[in-house]
Formats: C-alpha cells, structure tokens, sequence
C-alpha cells in the first residue's frame, strides 16, 4: 500500500493519528473560504456564459461517480433537444495547446483520460482547459447551447446556473475534515449553497431537501482487441479475472466485479494511472498469466494501444432515481424559460 493509499485509508477509518495536520487543515480551510469570498464579492472574476453551465463536482478527494453522471446528463439533455458540451480539467493530460477538442484521434496523454471516455460514450463534444471559461467560449463555437462541467465545484471562475454534488455513499464524508486531515476539499457548509446532492449507491449520509439517488450499473463488456460488444450475462469469459482499476475508488469497481461471480485477482492503480504494457504483465502460473483482464471503461481509453486477446473493460451507466429526474426536468423547464426571454 503506497502512502497517499494509507491516508486515504486513515481518513476514512477516521485515524486519531491525523491530528498532527489539523494546523495546516486549518490553514488550508481558511483560504478556501478566503477565495470563495472573493469571487463572492467581485475581487475576482466570473464568467457568464450566454448558456446554461451545469456544474457536477464533489467535496471529497476521489472517485465518487461524477463523470457517469456527466455522461447521463449529456445523454437525457440530448433527448430532451439540448447541445450540451462538456467541459473538463483533463487530469493526467497535457495538451501543447487549449483549448483542446477532443476527437477520436485525440492523444489520451494530451486530453486526460476521463475526456476521453466522456466524448467516446456521449459523442457530444468534450473541451479540455484549466482555464474553465477560455473552455467554454470555444464549446459555444461547436453550437452547444448547455454546458457540462465535470468535476467543476471548486473552479469558480466559470459561472453556474446548476451545481450538483455527488457522494460516494459508501464512504460519506470520512472524518468531515478538510485536507490534509480528511479528505474535503472544502468544509460540510458548503453542501448549504449546492442545488442538489445525489448520493451514489446506499446512503450513509442524512437526508435533505434536495437529496437524491443514484446507481453504477453494468451494461456490457467491450473487447479491447476489437472494440465488440457482449452482454453483461452471460460472462464471454472465464469466472478467475485479473482485475485492474486505476481510478478514485478501486474497491467499488472489485465490489461490482464480485456481484457479477466473478474471481478476481484485483490490482489497484492510482487515480489515472498511466499504464504501460509491463504494468499488466503479472507474475504466476502459465493459467495466470492467461486470465483475462478486466477494467474499468477509464482504463480502456489507456491501454487499447497495447491490448491483446486478453482485455475486456466493463462500461457502467450512472441510473439517477425517478425524484432526481423530475427535479432536473423542472430545473430545465426554467432554464428554458430564462432563455426565451
């Protein structure tokens, strides 16, 4: 287990150890509040889109389910006769130039693997910039008329008509400390201002106005070697795995391998994760090193390069509950509202 693992463990299992860092948690809360307070107060700039902005973030450090969500957001607003376009960060890329459109034959190393995923399963167009509003003046020319930023909360330079939190709800909020003695990247108080929070699998937060549910569900396997498609059931392969997961939350992706009977031998990365073909050479009998390979559709988007007969990715849906859905539907109606005027 490397060391930014055992911390995230010790904030979870709540660690007593973990007050040695409660002067810098301090710290560190002070200028969050300090900075939100200035965009607040116009000391620093935000930037209106002529469009709707939803923003879908989270307070925790790590996965909790944000881009699935953002890919069901994009899906239900394109039915509904929006153009959303996505914005994103592209954690773990870097691009010679942004903005950056992201297209089939976009480099993962320039674009980040998330936005990679995103583009390939919406097929909306994904933008990729730190500088948030830079992003979406460049979306505005792909002719979307709502935009979509993943993992947005915290870049407050962008304005936001919409702000949905998503919670792990396995893990909560572990300690409900700040970093670097829990994992918030901003204090509890700030789920007061948020629009909405949908909670991820079984809740262990308490209800509020505004509260909801959501699921990860497994749809299908992709063969990496020749990007077919086959049921989740029956499995197109042997029940002993070798699974593999570079992402925020490794374990809820093994839990899910478990429920569908399968035996994996797991192996967790970190958060994006930059694979190389050794990485995935593993050691033991000639059966072993035969197993297939499963992961995550985050994974994928890494490893279809170097894949061979072995690779299968296990691509999920994010299913928000019926409330969650009317919500949106109300919240839309306005916005449509705001835009005829």
């Amino acid at each position: 287990m490397s060391l930014e693992d055992r911390i995230v463990a010790a904030w979870y299992r709540e660690a007593r150890w973990l007050k040695l860092f409660r002067p810098l948690s301090i710290l560190y809360r002070y200028f969050v509040n300090r900075r939100r307070q200035h965009y607040h107060k116009g000391k620093k700039t935000v930037w209106r889109a002529p469009v709707p902005v939803i923003v879908v973030g989270n307070i925790t450090v790590g996965g909790t389910g944000k881009s699935p969500l953002v890919a069901w957001l994009a899906r239900f607003l394109k039915e509904r006769g929006w153009r959303p376009g996505i914005l994103s960060r592209g954690y773990g890329g870097r691009s010679e130039v942004y903005p950056l459109l992201v297209t089939d034959t976009t480099a993962v190393e320039a674009c980040g693997d998330e936005p990679a995923m995103l583009a390939a399963q919406t097929g909306a167009p994904v933008m990729v910039d730190p500088d948030r509003p830079r992003g979406a003046r460049r979306l505005l020319e792909e002719n979307c008329n709502i935009l979509l930023s993943d993992d947005g909360l915290q870049h407050l330079a962008l304005g936001r008509d919409i702000e949905l939190v998503v919670v792990d709800g396995e893990r909560g909020f572990g300690n409900r400390r700040c970093l670097p003695e829990g994992p918030l990247r901003e204090p509890l108080s700030r789920l007061a201002t948020v629009d909405a929070l949908i909670v991820n699998g079984k809740p262990r937060v308490p209800p509020s106005e505004n509260y909801f549910t959501m699921a990860l569900v497994p749809i299908r396997w992709r063969y990496l070697r020749d990007d077919s498609i086959r049921p989740v059931t029956p499995l197109p392969f042997a029940r002993e795995v070798h699974a593999v997961a570079g992402i925020g939350n490794p374990a809820r992706f093994f839990a899910t391998l478990d429920a569908l009977g399968l035996e994996p031998v797991v192996h967790g990365f970190a958060d994006h994760h930059r694979y190389r073909p050794q990485d995935l050479q593993f050691d033991g009998t000639p059966d072993q090193s035969a197993m297939p390979i499963v992961m995550t559709a985050k994974d994928a988007v890494k490893c279809r390069g170097f894949a061979d007969e072995r690779y299968w990715a296990l691509e999920i849906e994010a299913q928000p509950n019926q409330a969650f859905i009317d919500w949106l539907s109300r919240r839309l109606d306005m916005l449509t509202q705001q835009c005829e005027r």
